[in-house]
């Protein structure tokens, strides 16, 4: 071990005379601790946002989306299928479907749904996945009634559970309430997706189901289509609208959901640099505790310098001990980073509104990158910061500090 790795290791120990040192060196390791563990709590945070939403979002439509024109109905979707799906490698999945708002009745009361038939057999939704109650059941047996899927916000309203009849009543071919048909369902699912734009009124049911109801025929009235890479979207959209041409109408997700896209983003932007003044705030206070050694271990640094002690010498003994509480306050605040967001994770502490934010508690995503960047940050400034007690040092005169110590 060098005299300087030896001499600093000893500086940051508690002894009587030095525990005011001490006191001040755990303060600082307190400091860089907790921004540490803001900074990648925050960072979890916003990502597990981000991941929900689009991952929700995504869920109930897909990346990409086709309808028609004016709402018009799309023919020949069997045909129009199969060359969506040749168009690119980079499309995973054509979900066909024909989907229209629609009033639905139940005993208790009556009112307005989005009804969106699903071919069974090319079912990419994400709906089966937040099933609360009963099944996610929409493919009927023939003699059977129409089966369907709402979500729990809807079954309050309507005041019906698994197993109740409904009576949609929907719209002609275009789209228009004059000549009303209607149909009765039974509900085999109740979903909750935390989303409260989806749980109020989306529905769900067979193609076939749907295409009678809308008196559509053989059409439908748009196709779901999942990529390989969401990234894609935009290329793939502007791929299939000149393909397919008119009464074809391609757009992405995010073109659908702007506003909820850039408002993940604007949440985003500024959260970083709020937090990362807590850890320039911590390294500072790092600066603080070196200077106070220091200023108490003046005579010290006079002797050493006078036994043959280089300026590189006195430098190091201060680095190394910026570096200890350094490296300990991100140690910690990487522990407690992961502790904090493991409990969120795992028993959902913190609850939300969903008609406000989407979702009913706060997601969080941890990714092995949050804690690399954050403690390479945090232990960087921290070094930086180091460095102005340890030139300081370095410069100290040895008989001035040996005689006025």
């Amino acid at each position: 071990m060098s005299y300087s790795s030896f001499i600093a290791k000893r500086y940051l120990k508690a002894r009587r005379k030095d525990s005011f040192i001490s006191f001040i060196a755990t303060i600082a390791i307190l400091g860089v601790m907790l921004g540490t563990a803001a900074l990648i709590t925050a960072l979890a945070v916003l990502g597990g946002f981000e991941r929900e939403i689009t991952e929700k979002v995504i869920g109930f439509t897909s990346q990409v989306q086709i309808l028609g024109f004016q709402n018009n109905p799309l023919t020949n979707y069997l045909k129009t299928t199969a060359r969506i799906e040749n168009s690119s490698p980079l499309i995973k999945a054509v979900e066909p479907f024909a989907a229209r708002e629609a009033l639905i009745r139940s005993k208790e009361g009556i009112d307005g749904v989005l009804l969106k038939g699903i071919d069974h057999t090319r079912d990419i939704t994400l709906t089966r996945r937040f099933i609360v109650l009963g099944e996610y059941g929409i493919h009927r047996e023939p003699g059977s009634l129409a089966r369907i899927v709402i979500g729990k916000k809807l079954a309050t309203r309507l005041a019906t559970n698994v197993g109740d009849k409904l009576t949609i009543f929907g719209p002609g071919s275009s789209g228009e309430f004059g000549q009303m048909r209607a149909m009765q369902f039974v509900v085999t699912g109740i979903y909750e997706s935390g989303m409260a734009e989806y749980d109020d009124v989306y529905a769900f049911t067979a193609l076939e189901d749907a295409q009678d109801l809308f008196q559509l025929g053989d059409a439908v009235t748009g196709y779901d289509i999942l990529l390989t890479h969401a990234d894609s979207a935009a290329a793939v959209a502007d791929r299939l609208q000149e393909l397919l041409g008119y009464p074809h109408y391609a757009r992405t997700v995010f073109q659908n959901y702007r506003n909820i896209f850039s408002w993940i983003e604007l949440q985003k932007q500024p959260v970083p640099f709020i937090l990362a003044l807590i850890i320039i705030v911590a390294a500072v206070n790092v600066i603080g505790t070196l200077l106070m050694m220091v200023l108490t271990k003046m005579k010290d640094i006079g002797v050493l310098t006078s036994f043959g002690a280089t300026r590189w010498g006195i430098i190091k003994i201060f680095l190394r001990q910026g570096f200890a509480i350094a490296f300990a306050g991100t140690l910690l605040g990487n522990l407690l980073a992961g502790a904090l967001c493991y409990g969120q994770d795992k028993f959902k502490l913190i609850s939300l509104p969903s008609d406000i934010y989407f979702m009913t508690s706060v997601p969080i995503l941890l990714q092995p990158e949050y804690f690399v960047f954050v403690s390479a940050v945090s232990i960087g400034l921290c070094m930086l910061c180091s460095l102005v007690p340890a030139w300081l040092a370095a410069r100290v005169d040895p008989v001035t500090a040996i005689r006025f110590a």
